[in-house]
């Protein structure tokens, strides 16, 4: 096909399938990368004209030897773009498109929206709103942190995703202890001041480096707290007219901006201090948010960002126009949490606004839509306590061994 264009997408899980359906409806070769250990993954091979493993998974992955096995390819197929589908596949895409001269994002922009020491600062530099954070590189720096900053703090993994391997600490001596324990992987650690609050949460699309799409969300539970005490998984659209949607997508706007980002999906986290009521930036990233997060935003605003990614990568590829699809504006919710059973039982969680039940095993969850907020509200409370009893179990995290 004339327009046709040859995408390489990477991925070390199972996620994106929307994309790379639109990839090939659009009339473009797709070639996938992915972990060996995802062979069996119901992945959309009628949409990929080739699959590539790569033995392991993730911090398993040899560089060295993925970019060898990129070249292969290229000496009989020219590869036009390369996309990241996952947060941990970054720096794997920059990693390529520096060393084969590819157009899109680089390793320094890439490393605002994957290293959290790069993304605070760069953030404070251009005066969005940061918790107090330092580096770990500096014990004089480490000391004076400490002193100015009242505890308790939080150490924070610069490249994991999500609330991996986070440490709350209370006290100047417990801090000093936690970096001993550490050793050289303090390195790849920051510090914050923790400021208690409700976290929130923008999923938008990026077209020529403005922002077309943008939906604010509110998690009733935050991730840090799903993670660390086990428990319920929910998150809110917020009302289009209140004060927090606006303020969230204006500081998005400020950041997607500032962090250089042309083209692509993005999600990005904010925190309400309790103390101030400022909005301080927590963290963002250049895909398309996890936890099912892109089926709460589609039933809100029937935006479905996979899709729309991809057509914008698709545009910007063969220097077309493109256009967003008219979104409407609903409410959605989200709830999730471990379950006891391989295949829970939803039957009887059937409100009518339920509208997607979330297929993994081993977790109870769904997703509800309605054009009342309060609605929405209502039922996530409602059916969080059913799921503690129906449901709910926990597991123990695993420290992060491998840090990205």
């Amino acid at each position: 096909m004339k327009d046709s264009k040859t995408f390489l997408c990477i991925s070390n899980y199972f996620k994106g399938n929307d994309f790379l359906i639109a990839l090939k409806e659009l009339g473009n070769k797709v070639f996938l990368i992915t972990s060996d250990k995802l062979q069996n993954e119901a992945w959309a091979f009628d949409s990929i004209d080739e699959v590539f493993y790569m033995p392991g998974q993730d911090t398993d992955w040899n560089l060295e030897h993925l970019f060898l096995g990129v070249c292969g390819i290229l000496k009989h197929t020219k590869i036009d773009v390369i996309i990241a589908l996952d947060d941990f596949d970054v720096e794997k895409a920059t990693y390529l498109r520096e060393n084969l001269r590819i157009p899109g994002m680089g390793q320094t922009t890439g490393r605002y929206f994957r290293d959290k020491l790069a993304m605070r600062m760069k953030a404070k530099e251009n005066g969005i709103p940061v918790p107090a954070f330092s580096a770990l590189f500096n014990d004089e720096e480490i000391n004076s942190f400490a002193d100015e900053n009242v505890a308790p703090w939080v150490l924070k993994p610069r490249s994991e995703a999500s609330a991996n391997g986070i440490m709350k600490v209370h006290s100047k001596e417990e801090l000093w202890q936690k970096i001993h324990e550490l050793g050289d992987n303090r390195f790849h650690y920051l510090v914050e001041q923790f400021k208690p609050g409700a976290v929130y949460h923008a999923d938008g699309l990026i077209h020529h480096g403005e922002v077309v799409f943008c939906n604010a969300s509110q998690y009733l539970n935050t991730p840090m707290e799903v993670s660390q005490g086990g428990g319920i998984f929910r998150s809110a659209t917020l009302p289009y007219n209140s004060n927090e949607f606006k303020s969230i997508l204006s500081l998005n706007d400020e950041i997607m901006e500032a962090f250089g980002i042309q083209f692509g999906a993005s999600h990005t986290e904010f925190i309400k201090c309790n103390e101030d009521g400022q909005f301080y930036f927590l963290e963002t990233s250049s895909r398309v948010g996890g936890a099912h997060l892109a089926e709460l935003v589609e039933c809100a605003t029937n935006i479905n960002l996979w899709k729309e990614w991809a057509k914008i990568e698709d545009a910007n590829a063969k220097k077309s126009k493109y256009k967003l699809p008219k979104s409407k504006k609903e409410y959605a919710g989200i709830i999730n949490t471990l379950s006891k059973y391989q295949h829970s039982d939803l039957s009887s969680y059937n409100a009518p606004e339920v509208c997607w039940n979330i297929p993994s095993e081993y977790h109870a969850g769904l997703i509800l839509k309605s054009k009342s907020h309060t609605k929405i509200l209502d039922l996530l409370e409602e059916y969080a306590n059913r799921f503690l009893e129906d449901f709910s179990t926990t597991i123990q995290q695993k420290k992060p061994i491998h840090l990205h």
